[in-house]
């Protein structure tokens, strides 16, 4: 895990033509905006500055806006960046639904490891996502300020002016950190695609734990296996209040979390195992087919 020190700038502005001009980092996809979706993986950052229209959000930020409005990405660059103080900066834009924290980590690990001005993430064509990038703030504050004089400001130009004099590293991007939703047809696919099987239940549990502001992470198969052991070996009812326990348990317990949901979720399971054990032995003694209660069990 990283241990670079980093602010963030988010860029929640920008007309959404191709949405009819709504409000796209207030649409939901998976019941949570796309915006917060992108605050959930800069959680670590000092400070999280939002270039936009103020808007309700699951955790607080600081605001600004770029001058003038609806100036262009590089522009609202300049505002946010101005709102930081660390030494480095992550860059996301608000419409990413599947970014990851892992890959803010490998951004920032990469800018810290080669000592580079830039670790942008490359997308599966090979473009560069300057808005999907960490960035020494210092040359970042530069080269805005080079392009501004030589322009006249910074309003309408176009993106890929700003990392040309940079010194550049460049991730490879996992399958879906880049895709972005510019389009319906975008947002409706984003929307499917957290439903499928092998995704829903990562999107629901990183969805609770954002809503509920939990930063923790467990191994969900362990709460699966004592759900399917619960509700086999006790009721079916008993799979989900063992696991709220278990919760509960782990939080009283303090400590490191995903250790101390381990340690509970492996007593519970073990309990669950000895019901199934006696009401197997229950089951055997009523039909001839097995032994009665042990010995150890019956001895006064």
């Amino acid at each position: 895990m990283t241990t670079t020190a980093y602010d963030a700038i988010v860029l929640a502005g920008g007309a959404a033509k191709r949405l009819g001009g709504v409000d796209k980092p207030g649409v939901r996809v998976g019941g949570r905006t796309l915006l917060d979706r992108v605050l959930g993986v800069c959680g670590g950052a000092g400070t999280t500055v939002v270039v936009g229209g103020r808007r309700a959000t699951v955790r607080a930020v600081e605001w600004a806006r770029e001058e003038p409005a609806g100036g262009g990405p590089l522009a609202a660059l300049d505002a946010g960046v101005r709102r930081t103080t660390a030494e480095s900066v992550l860059v996301l834009s608000a419409d990413l639904p599947f970014v990851r924290r892992a890959t803010v980590r490998r951004l920032l690990d990469a800018l810290a490891g080669d000592g580079g001005e830039a670790a942008l993430l490359v997308d599966a064509d090979g473009r560069d996502q300057p808005l999907v990038a960490a960035y020494r703030a210092e040359p970042l504050r530069r080269e805005l300020a080079l392009l501004a004089t030589e322009h006249g400001g910074l309003a309408g130009l176009p993106l890929r002016l700003l990392t040309h004099e940079l010194a550049l590293t460049r991730v490879s991007a996992g399958p879906l950190d880049s895709f972005d939703c510019d389009t319906w047809e975008d947002i409706a696919a984003a929307r499917s695609r957290i439903r499928e099987h092998g995704h829903v239940l990562d999107e629901w549990m990183t969805a609770v734990k954002d809503e509920l502001g939990i930063e923790l992470d467990v191994d969900i198969n362990v709460l699966l296996d004592l759900a399917r052991d619960a509700a086999h070996g006790v009721a079916r009812p008993a799979a989900p209040l063992t696991t709220f326990l278990v919760g509960y348990a782990a939080a009283r317990a303090g400590g490191d979390g995903p250790d101390a949901v381990a340690e509970a979720a492996r007593k519970a399971a073990a309990l669950a195992a000895r019901w199934a054990a006696e009401a197997e032995e229950a089951k055997g003694a009523a039909t001839g087919e097995g032994p009665g209660p042990r010995a150890e069990d019956s001895a006064g």
